[in-house]
């Protein structure tokens, strides 16, 4: 079935929603972090075929080792994917805890440990199976960096603050998530897009919210009860627009993530503008305690 395509020289792409002009305070709302070096994960992927396919040609010792060492890659290759995931998100903050398991290091070890395994299959010593592990160790970590290892952006915030941020927007990162994954059942490209831009700017209020773990209390209901209420709206609506494509309940959903996006968006220039005003006080104060000392 044919599918319209919307964009900039489209007949409607330059129709802007008025409920989304507004969405980012100062700028365009970041997306989801997007990790890094695909290719070179699916060149990790590949890499395990050469021992997995040979071992069914093989001695029993051989398919074993071969086995053995497929399956170690396979792990390295999906630590060091979920590793690139936690650090595109460690680089998308500006105050961020380093990820409490290293996954690319660990990847890296597997990798040595992997190629270490392969290389006893041709029975030629330990030598230089160990040489060939650690130098596959040593590229994957050339190629892929290591984990972050410090805290950023962390001096002078209470951690038990920042721990209570980062459950409440994983919690919203789950609702958002579940949105888009409902969304998918309308089969709508524009629909998708619309849910898209909502969760930019409910996004640009979680990084707000990051940067100041104090106005967790005032953003609280946005990042749970709003959210949790969107994302049952969207199931809902999924359901009912597969079946009939009512016009009218997608009028009304579009209607609702536009109220939920200008609201979202008002919250956040709220809070940017009580942190602003805190910040203020806080240099004024400073100032007429400098000229009393004076």
């Amino acid at each position: 079935m044919a599918e319209k395509f919307g964009g900039r020289y489209s007949p409607d792409g330059s129709r802007t929603d008025p409920a989304s002009a507004g969405a980012s305070p100062g700028g365009a709302a970041p997306a989801a972090p997007a990790i890094t070096g695909r290719w070179r994960l699916a060149v990790l992927y590949l890499a395990a075929l050469t021992f997995l396919f040979p071992a069914f040609r093989g001695t029993p010792r051989e398919m074993l080792m071969g086995l053995g060492a497929g399956g170690l890659i396979l792990a390295a290759t999906w630590l060091t994917r979920e590793g690139l995931r936690a650090s595109a998100a460690y680089d998308a903050r500006k105050a961020a805890r380093r990820p409490a398991f290293p996954r690319k290091l660990m990847g890296a070890v597997l990798m040595g440990a992997a190629l270490t395994l392969g290389g006893t299959i041709a029975g030629t010593g330990l030598l230089y199976p160990v040489l060939y592990g650690l130098v596959g160790a040593g590229l994957h970590l050339l190629s892929f960096g290591l984990d972050p290892m410090g805290d950023k952006g962390m001096e002078g915030i209470d951690a038990f603050q920042t721990d209570r941020v980062a459950r409440a927007v994983d919690e919203g990162e789950r609702h958002l998530a579940a949105m888009k994954d409902a969304i998918l059942r309308a089969n709508d490209r524009a629909l998708a897009a619309r849910v898209e831009r909502f969760a930019t700017a409910a996004r640009t209020l979680f990084r707000t919210v990051e940067n100041d773990p104090r106005d967790l209390t005032a953003a609280r209901k946005y990042l749970s009860v709003y959210l949790l209420g969107a994302r049952d709206a969207t199931v809902k609506f999924a359901d009912i627009f597969a079946r009939n494509r009512d016009a009218a309940a997608r009028a009304a959903y579009e209607a609702l993530l536009g109220d939920l996006e200008t609201t979202f968006a008002r919250r956040t220039t709220d809070l940017l503008t009580a942190s602003s005003t805190d910040l203020d006080v806080e240099i004024a104060v400073l100032r007429d305690r400098l000229k009393l000392e004076t």
